[in-house]
């Protein structure tokens, strides 16, 4: 290759390929030709040189989105970076790329291009490195990839050789799992405090900083592992540490010593992937046999993550996949990288686990969707790769494991469906603690929640009949519905068969394909699409905030419902009840044949007996739907049910719509979250940074104290008549010297133009390291739109959630790798965001996060205001604290950090300033006289008064 143009770079003599490369971003577009030389171009130039020829690119979808085209596409690096290193994440920009691939980082946008090249160049090197660690199964992948003409395809032949043997197909290379007796009962033990303060020194490591507020704090996580005294009264703990307190190994080190001593499982349950990533890493501390490289811990492991079955790789829809299966294409392609990754994955995790999150942005979601189980679908032990399903074995790992890592809504489901005997009582979990215990009322919200729409009803049929043809006949194939999973139970049992036969007929009458147009069209198909359309007319008819004409979605009470609708409900209803009642039948024939002992056919060996209970599983989740759906209309037109909120409602998203359905909710979730999660448990610890209000304000600084009372209440122990311990322990940080509130009151509000202004200057002044916080998408993406190109002139990225074609948790790896970028998100971004050090020096808000006025948040304000004699002020006030709080969290996560707080908002209430930390000096003051302090550098010390604040 030619002398490459006298850069930096390129006087480092780096081997590169002869294609040319290009590099598009907010600040420009650059080209570089196969002799080495760079130009700058246009983005018509660009979109132009992209059609002509195949150009090497990184990240085509977002190359796509800066050009404003669509259709392009190109050599991916990405791709051929997953292709050679499966299971191994980077944070995909060029400077990540450089790192790691050991290449020079580029010193400016214009040298990118020859990164590329190199970075191609050096990817290839290692296919033809006698030590290539990924080299099994590449030569076989690579051959389909031929097929289905990927890009790289022809390029990587020449490195790739072949095997001397035949490689093992996929399926073949994954280990099988073992079915184990169950393991045996805990050992009741009672921690001793000095031993708990002992281990948690061990996991902190000899030496290190002894904080007494974490020694505390662990010294009462001890109290949830104590034997439980009486049924139904579970040991319970409350328990708040500041950020800094290091909290994770707090509650790890009487959890890991009490699992040691008793043999029993610990289930630590988070809101958030970060912090399940965050357990993950910091609980090879207290078992530091387990990991990726140790075959011991992997067939009996200490730690195991547990997430629902949507997160994993479905190794029947893979197989689908590679053998055709409607994968034609892209997807074929994407289908094709996920089996490289398969033979290499720790745990099949494709959400948050080791597959990189950039991975399927490059390909749409389609293809993710479509490698998962989303639809309940499975067949168990019917599935040719049951023996080495990721999620079956993840299942079985958590009943003998020490410590289950999940999330709250797993926690919630698994506790329901151990009360049913669906899974082993030495699988229900019995200790748990509830990291991020702020969202547990949100993620039980959800959990407990019932909602008869469009989009639920037809999951619903095509459970039962499966995948169907445009004329409404069954497709071929393993998902077929019902039928085809127990067609042996069918063939045996008449009245089992004659039960699936009156479930499909009565599943035939739910919304099909295209329901949502008919109903737009005035002409509904069958009794739910026909009471859909009802909910629709009403919704629009009563709307008073003229939301529909803007696009956003509208809902209304199920109140005062016209004879049309409550005829419609009673016919829904009808129908729906015609659907449970012959499953209901298939059920007592399915719990019958399980029963049955030494007088079951001889077909039902221990496959078939696991595939029938797989299907009771699967059957048992559907019935508790259909009997929601009838009691929530059952209600309508009759008296309202206080522990529950019903109203209706149309989504939209961009002035269109998507769904239409009736939802119920609980008033207080936290009810059956105490029938179904704590009643069973022997120990439960709620703990957050942010658990309580702190809405009293003394004079001065000082007197605010915990809203225990609030805490409690939202914790469900009122429920059982428990009185949970309490805890609290403060952060280390001196926040007076860290960090700084400013409130900037000469932004406009609503004033889009100001606004964005004000964000430009905020982030060149700071240099970058901005979180730009947003309550509303379509105000993120104007700000967006505004100044991101001429920062991006300055050298100053900025990416944004609902703009960049990237998932958030790559977002917020690619914002933590440079110091120069920014970051603009919404709610996502306000919670479990660990950022320390130089990259975040800034958090923004662009207006104080106010709840939407939901029927809901309604209900439940009135309901707050009586059982705390409040006003409705301090309901929403609580709400707002929270989130203003957890927003704050994300600035100062070490005792080394130094940030700022901006809020642009005119009018920011003083009674809502108790949402910072004790001693954060907090000053008003207008954009200009912020940008000073910015460009000061040094925090200044000396906070505002809540007087001074209040007389402002």
């Amino acid at each position: 290759m030619p002398d490459s143009p006298p850069t930096d770079m390129a006087d480092r003599n780096w081997p590169a390929l002869t294609l040319p490369a290009l590099h598009a971003s907010h600040s420009g577009c650059w080209l570089a030709a196969p002799d080495g030389k760079v130009r700058g171009l246009s983005r018509g130039e660009a979109i132009m040189s992209a059609a002509e020829t195949p150009l090497l690119m990184l990240n085509a979808p977002l190359v796509a989105s800066r050009l404003g085209y669509p259709e392009l596409s190109g050599l991916d690096l990405l791709e051929l970076f997953a292709f050679v290193h499966p299971a191994r994440f980077m944070v995909p920009t060029p400077r990540g790329l450089a790192h790691a691939l050991d290449l020079p980082e580029p010193a400016s946008e214009d040298e990118v291009p020859l990164l590329l090249a190199r970075a191609a160049a050096a990817l290839f090197a290692r296919c033809d490195a006698d030590d290539w660690a990924e080299r099994e199964g590449a030569w076989s992948v690579l051959q389909s990839l031929v097929r289905h003409r990927w890009p790289w395809a022809q390029l990587l032949l020449p490195h790739v050789k072949r095997p001397e043997r035949a490689e093992r197909w996929v399926f073949s290379k994954l280990p099988e799992w073992e079915e184990r007796p169950a393991r045996p009962q805990a050992a009741h033990t009672v921690l001793d405090g000095d031993a708990v303060a002992d281990r948690l020194d061990a996991l902190t490591g000899h030496g290190s900083e002894k904080r007494e507020g974490q020694r505390d704090y662990a010294r009462a996580a001890a109290h949830v592992f104590e034997p439980r005294r009486e049924r139904g009264q579970p040991n319970m703990l409350l328990a708040e540490a500041g950020t800094g307190v290091g909290k994770t190994l707090g509650y790890l080190a009487p959890a890991s010593l009490w699992s040691q001593q008793s043999g029993g499982t610990v289930w630590v349950s988070t809101y958030t992937k970060a912090l399940q990533r965050q357990l993950r890493r910091e609980s090879r501390r207290a078992w530091p046999d387990f990991g990726p490289n140790d075959e011991a811990a992997r067939e009996t492991p200490a730690v195991v993550v547990r997430k629902g079955r949507d997160n994993y790789l479905c190794l029947l829809n893979l197989e689908d996949a590679l053998q055709g299966g409607g994968f034609t294409g892209r997807p074929a392609i994407f289908a094709q990288l996920v089996a490289r990754w398969a033979a290499f994955t720790e745990d099949g995790d494709m959400v948050g686990g080791d597959l990189p999150g950039w991975l399927p942005t490059l390909f749409r979601k389609r293809g993710l969707a479509a490698l998962t189980d989303r639809r309940g679908e499975c067949v168990y032990a019917g599935c040719p790769h049951f023996r080495r399903c990721f999620i079956e074995r993840a299942a079985r790992d958590s009943a003998h494991a020490d410590l289950v890592i999940a999330n709250h809504a797993l926690v919630m489901v698994h506790a329901a469906r151990a009360q049913h005997r669906e899974e082993g009582a030495n699988a229900r979990p019995a200790r748990i603690v509830f990291d991020e215990g702020h969202h547990l009322f949100d993620a039980a919200d959800s959990t407990f929640a019932a909602q008869l729409s469009g989009s639920e009803a037809i999951e619903m049929r095509r459970w039962v009949l499966g995948p169907e043809t445009k004329a409404g006949q069954a497709r071929s194939g393993r998902r077929r519905g019902l039928s085809a999973r127990l067609a042996d139970v069918a063939s045996y049992d008449e009245v089992a068969g004659k039960a699936i036969s009156d479930a499909r007929d009565a599943a035939m009458l739910l919304p099909a394909d295209g329901w949502l147009a008919r109903i737009g069209e005035s002409e509904p198909m069958g009794a739910i699409e026909n009471l859909l359309a009802h909910v629709r007319r009403l919704t629009h008819a009563r709307d008073e905030s003229g939301s529909g004409e803007a696009g956003y979605g509208i809902e209304t009470e199920a109140a005062d419902l016209d004879g049309p609708f409550l005829e419609a409900a009673g016919e829904a209803r009808d129908a729906l009840a015609r659907l449970r009642q012959p499953l209901m039948k298939l059920m007592a024939r399915l719990d019958a044949l399980i029963a049955s002992g030494e007088d079951a056919p001889d077909w039902m060996d221990g496959q078939t007996r696991q595939r029938i209970e797989g299907a009771r599983h699967a059957m048992s989740w559907r019935i508790d739907s259909l009997s929601a759906w009838e009691a929530l209309l059952a209600r309508m037109g009759g008296p309202a049910d206080p522990d529950f909120v019903d109203w209706l409602a149309v989504d939209r998203a961009e002035a269109r719509e998507f769904d239409i359905g009736l939802h119920r909710r609980w008033l207080d979730p936290m009810k059956p979250f105490a029938a179904t999660v704590l009643e069973p448990a022997h120990g439960v610890m709620q703990t957050s940074a942010t658990l309580c209000d702190r809405s009293a304000i003394a004079e001065g600084d000082a007197g605010r104290e915990p809203d225990w009372a609030r805490a409690v209440a939202r914790s469900g122990a009122g429920h059982l008549g428990l009185s949970p311990k309490l805890a609290e322990a403060a952060s280390p940080f001196d926040y007076a010297a860290q960090a700084e509130v400013l409130i900037v009151t000469d932004v406009p509000r609503g004033d889009i133009g100001a606004l964005a202004a004000a964000y430009g200057r905020l982030i060149e002044t700071s240099a970058g390291g901005v979180l730009g916080l947003f309550t509303a998408i379509r105000r993120l993406r104007a700000v967006h739109a505004r100044i991101a190109d001429r920062l991006a002139r300055g050298g100053l990225p900025l990416y944004a959630q609902h703009v960049d074609p990237i998932d958030t948790g790559t977002l917020v790896d690619i914002f933590r790798d440079d110091p120069r970028a920014s970051l603009l998100g919404t709610d996502a971004l306000r919670d479990g965001v660990d950022v320390p050090g130089d990259s975040l020096r800034l958090v923004v808000m662009e207006q104080v996060p106010w709840a939407k006025p939901s029927i809901l948040h309604r209900a439940r304000r009135a309901a707050h205001v009586e059982q705390f004699d409040a006003n409705r002020q301090a309901y929403d006030d609580a709400i707002v604290r929270a989130r203003i709080a957890q927003a704050f969290g994300r600035l100062i996560r070490t005792k080394d950090d130094r940030g700022r707080f901006v809020v642009l908002s005119p009018a920011f209430p003083s009674r809502l300033l108790s949402a910072f930390p004790q001693g954060t000096p907090v000053h008003r003051l207008t954009l200009d006289d912020a940008l000073q302090r910015l460009q000061g550098g040094v925090l200044c010390a000396g906070p505002a008064t809540f007087e001074e604040e209040r007389e402002a």
